[in-house]
């Protein structure tokens, strides 16, 4: 009899451990468990194959200034074209960068070989027309600025607006994506010892004179001529030249226009950035 009890207990608690073991796998079946998420030293998280990008950190240089009516301006159709006019109402493509861009073979105030020595070949090759014919009229010519990047023109601006506030800036220097530099056409320029290079103690100079006179020639305009202000947004700036075709520099010089004249109100653009 003792014995049979014992059997039967025994059993019982075979039975009840069965159940416990059971109980607890189904527990850990509909309780998912967490996955640690791998993160790779690029700010990269992967977890079952999706990547989700981190936000990069970035300081204050590299970030838009503040100015809604810079994000809501249209983008130029044909960001590519010798002729693209752009300005305080028409705006570049976001980082828009010509590919073109080579080093012309004329003097500059620098000798690095950096962003701002390059300009589109086309305007390079222009460029060179220019100084060698200048330099037979007994001018010597430098170049002081051309290309410059969106990311840089930011930069800029910012120095600007912090120096002299924002609004006397916007009168000499331009809103990222709306500089002309930043289409590879334009370039500052000064006489080869660099004095008043991109200062307006270089109007009245044999450099700006000849400029003025003869810089159509080559396919080149005064893009921000005296007494333009305005309609063009900037003050005069004598160095600041444009290469937009002999054709149309010589029609443009000859009518003492400005490219927003030339253009006025038939520049095709997208309202899309």
């Amino acid at each position: 009899m003792l014995k049979r009890n014992g059997m039967f207990y025994v059993g019982l608690l075979l039975v009840c451990t069965g159940l416990a073991l059971l109980l607890s796998a189904c527990e850990q079946r509909e309780t998912p468990q967490p996955q640690e998420a791998n993160t790779n030293k690029a700010g990269t998280s992967q977890q079952e194959g999706v990547k989700t990008e981190l936000a990069p950190v970035t300081d204050g240089q590299t970030s838009k200034p503040d100015s809604p009516d810079n994000d809501s301006l249209p983008v130029v159709a044909d960001p590519d074209a010798v002729t693209v006019l752009v300005n305080k109402q028409i705006r570049l493509p976001e980082n828009y960068i010509p590919a073109d861009l080579v080093y012309p073979d004329v003097r500059f105030v620098f000798k690095e070989k950096i962003e701002k020595r390059m300009l589109r070949k086309e305007a390079a090759q222009a460029l060179e027309t220019m100084f060698a014919a200048a330099g037979k009229d007994g001018i010597n010519l430098a170049g002081v600025s051309g290309y410059r990047s969106e990311a840089r023109q930011k930069v800029i601006f910012n120095q600007y607006a912090a120096k002299d506030g924002e609004e006397k800036a916007k009168t000499y220097s331009a809103y990222p994506g709306t500089s002309e530099h930043q289409t590879g056409l334009a370039i500052d320029v000064s006489g080869s010892d660099g004095k008043c290079a991109a200062e307006s103690c270089f109007a009245g100079t044999p450099e700006a004179e000849w400029l003025a006179a003869h810089a159509a020639e080559s396919g080149f305009i005064i893009r921000y001529p005296e007494g333009k202000e305005g309609i063009t947004g900037y003050k005069y700036e004598p160095w600041h030249i444009r290469y937009v075709g002999v054709e149309l520099a010589k029609e443009i010089s000859a009518k003492g226009i400005t490219l927003e004249e030339y253009f006025g109100d038939a520049v095709p653009v997208t309202t899309q950035p």
